[in-house]
């Protein structure tokens, strides 16, 4: 059984990610579990993501959830717009959520960085070289 689709693809706030994630190398989306997935050979973003608390899952609708390094990741946990996502979150992934006061700027930096996680050194050295 298909998984339901959990996101409306009129979402100006997904317009913005989808921007953003499509922008770097080769980058693709595909909807994976019932959300928006960004990836190259794999995937290095996500549209949403939930929290599992007392047996029930909390959604959460407006965010996006990357796979970053143990440094930059330990230093978001504090920030009160982060979360560790369900299945996710134990293989090094995090959600932030996404409002009206968004820095867009960051979010282009963590869509980045887990990128170069996923992408290979090929198409990191193309980013690389278009960003020079």
């Amino acid at each position: 059984m298909a998984h339901p689709l959990m996101f409306d693809d009129a979402d100006p706030v997904l317009a913005r990610v989808r921007d953003l994630a499509l922008a770097l190398p080769d980058a693709a989306e595909k909807v994976s579990h019932g959300r928006p997935a960004f990836f190259t050979v794999k995937v290095f973003a996500y549209y949403g993501g939930s929290v599992k608390v007392d047996g029930e899952y909390q959604q959460h609708e407006s965010s996006v959830m990357v796979l970053l390094d143990d440094d930059e990741r330990a230093a978001l946990l504090d920030d009160g717009r982060c979360y560790v996502p369900a299945y996710l979150g134990p293989a090094g992934w995090l959600g932030v959520d996404l409002d009206a006061g968004t820095d867009w700027a960051e979010i282009a930096e963590l869509l980045d960085a887990s990128y170069r996680r996923t992408a290979g050194p090929r198409r990191v050295a193309r980013l690389d070289a278009a960003t020079r």
